[in-house]
This record gives structure tokens, sequence and C-alpha cells, in this order.
């Protein structure tokens, strides 16, 4: 065989690997008949599925956050690959792959461990009831995301989707419009397995925008448990091991708050997501939701000032308002120079205006 011969059966494998995803997700796939309603509870109810896959989430997000939550902007503002190992909800594993290296995050009923191999670096974080935490790179998964968003959706807010190919098996789509004018959220377009009720992609519409704010998708998927041993973590022993420090936001103003936000606002009545903490105001539903949080003076004046440089962001007297894809966000003035509101949630800036009328003005916080 000449070598320009071997050459081109090179490049045709090559070829063939590069284009194979894409010939897969263009083979026919039958209809399906299962209702929406079916389909969202078949969805809800895949917690405990067993499964493994690599999927892709990317996103155009550009969170106004410090420099001590860059990793929070690029969870959302750029594409995470992702490696899953999932025995269930508390047993499970998530590599997060990147071009600087790789971060493991494996979870057991306490918490998680990340592991970071390059600065042999262990992190354990415990969480307690109702605590808020920033979002980990596990939550962007197509089966998780997913569950969220349409964790409390009604039958008659959803409605069928053309089945697709995706991951090598077929996905029943299914569709989710919030039921109110006053939401962001233009649509939540998710695909389903249907034989184990895993969601294999998932893509968020803001309304107004034609292409979605965020996407996620499995693009190798496999159900069946996974080996204890890959979802089991012991520290390496040379490894430098060390707690959490990010701090409970919503124990925190409840511990120091001084005020109890309204039982309902801008129309929308509170909630029971975080059943426990007074100081901290969850309102709405699904994936139209508002939360109301007093924060101190200090925390308030640096997110002010991280606001000035976001594009978008209206600034008055009174406030500091802006949308960041279908996140709005709108931060209160200074109250006594103590503390100020924060208003964060998929609806309409109005909306927030309003709620920010409805807030109480006196507060005091403890030093």
């Amino acid at each position: 065989m000449s070598r320009t011969r071997r050459w081109l059966i090179v490049a045709a494998g090559l070829a063939l690997l590069v284009s194979a995803p894409a010939v897969v997700s263009a083979l026919p796939v039958a209809a399906s008949s299962i209702s929406a309603a079916q389909l969202l509870a078949r969805l809800n109810g895949s917690g405990g599925v067993a499964y493994s896959g690599y999927a892709e989430s990317s996103g155009g997000l550009a969170l106004p956050v410090t420099q001590q939550y860059s990793a929070l902007a690029n969870l959302f503002g750029d594409t995470t690959q992702l490696r899953v190992w999932s025995r269930g909800v508390s047993d499970w594993r998530v590599d997060s792959l990147s071009a600087s290296g790789e971060t493991d995050l494996y979870a057991d009923t306490a918490g998680t461990w990340t592991w970071d191999y390059e600065k042999n670096l262990v992190i354990r974080t415990t969480y307690g009831p109702n605590q808020l935490r920033l979002p980990l790179d596990a939550d962007l998964l197509p089966s998780n995301l997913a569950r969220r968003l349409l964790s409390e959706a009604s039958p008659g807010e959803v409605s069928r989707l053309a089945t697709r190919r995706i991951a090598g098996r077929a996905a029943a789509g299914l569709r989710l419009r919030p039921d109110t004018a006053t939401s962001t959220i233009d649509r939540v377009d998710v695909w389903v397995d249907e034989a184990s009720g895993v969601a294999l992609r998932v893509e968020v519409y803001a309304r107004g925008g034609a292409a979605p704010s965020l996407t996620t998708a499995f693009l190798d998927f496999h159900t069946g448990d996974p080996s204890p041993d890959v979802t089991d973590f012991i520290p390496p022993p040379n490894a430098t091991v060390r707690e959490d420090e990010q701090p409970d936001i919503a124990s925190a103003v409840n511990r120091y708050g001084q005020l109890t936000p309204p039982t309902a606002l801008a129309g929308l009545p509170r909630n029971t997501l975080l059943e426990g903490i007074t100081r901290v105001g969850t309102y709405g539903h699904g994936v139209t939701e508002l939360a109301a949080i007093p924060l101190p003076a200090s925390t308030a004046d640096g997110l002010r000032e991280q606001l000035m440089k976001v594009p978008g962001i209206t600034t008055t007297p009174q406030y500091q308002l802006g949308a960041i894809g279908p996140v709005s966000l709108l931060l209160g003035p200074d109250l006594h120079e103590r503390a100020a509101w924060l208003l964060v949630g998929t609806l309409t800036p109005p909306t927030l205006r309003e709620a920010l009328s409805q807030l109480p003005t006196i507060l005091r916080w403890r030093q």
C-alpha cells in the first residue's frame, strides 16, 4: 500500500470519528405516543436512576462577580465538559474537564469532596438543612437541571415536542412555558430518555431571545449502576485537605437580619423553598421565582461596585437594575448605611421595581 493511500485511510478514519455523533443524531427515530403529563411525571421521578455519561453545557451569562467567584462566572458563561457516574441522588461523581486540568466532585449523604489533582488539594463541604449554596458544575448536567426547572411545573404548563435522537437514544421532547406574563423565561425545552426518564438535553430561552441562554446535553449516556469504586472517595495521603470556607448565606442572613420579608411580593405568594429561614424571602414557583435578601452594607457596597462595570445595568439614586439573560437583578439603596435589599429572580425588571416598593425600608443589622 502506498504512503499516500495509507494517509487517505487515516484521514477517512479521522473524519468518521469526528462526524460519528452527528451521523448518529441524524438517524431516524420513531415518534413517541407518551403524553406531556406522563413524560413530566417520568422526568420528575428519575432522580434515583443510575447512569453514566459525558455532557457539555454552554451559556452566555456574564455574571457580575468578583475574582473570588470567577468559577461561577465561568460555569454560566463558558463551555463546561462533564463526565458523570451516578448511583443515586447522594452517591455520584462528576469530573469537570478544562484546558487547565480536571476537578473531580464526589457526593455522599453529608456533602461533597472536591479533588483538584493539579493543586493536590481536597476540599470537604458539608451542607445543613435549607442551606443556600453556590451552583456546582454538577447542577448543569441535563439530568439535574431539567428536574430542578420542571419540578413544580403543572401538566397544563407543558406540551410535547418532536422526538429526537440524543446520545444515541430516542428522546421525547417536552416544552415548559411559564404561565405568567412577568416571567423573563420564554420556554424551557427538554428531551427525555423515555426508557429511564432521565433528561438528555435542556435548552433555556429568555423572553425575546432567538438563541438559548443556556444549553446542556449528553453526548454519551448509559443507564446502569457504576462501580462503587468510581464514586467512593478517600483523600490521597499526601494531599492537602481543608474544610470549605464558603458561608451559608441563608443562615447568616437569618441570624443577623432584623426584618422578615412580607408574605407576598409583587403579587407572588411566599413559598417554602427555605422553610425555617425567616429573613430571606422566596416567592413564586418553578422557573418563575424571586428572592428578597437584606444584605449588610459592606456586602451591598461591594456588589454595587461590581454592577457599575456591567453593561446594561441602570443606575439611579433608588436602585441598580438590569437583566443578565433570563436573570433580573435589583440592588436597592443603602438604608441608614446599614443594609440594602437585593432582589434576584426570573421576573421582568418592572416587576422587581414593584417588589422593591413593597419592601420595608427600616432595617437594622447587628454588626
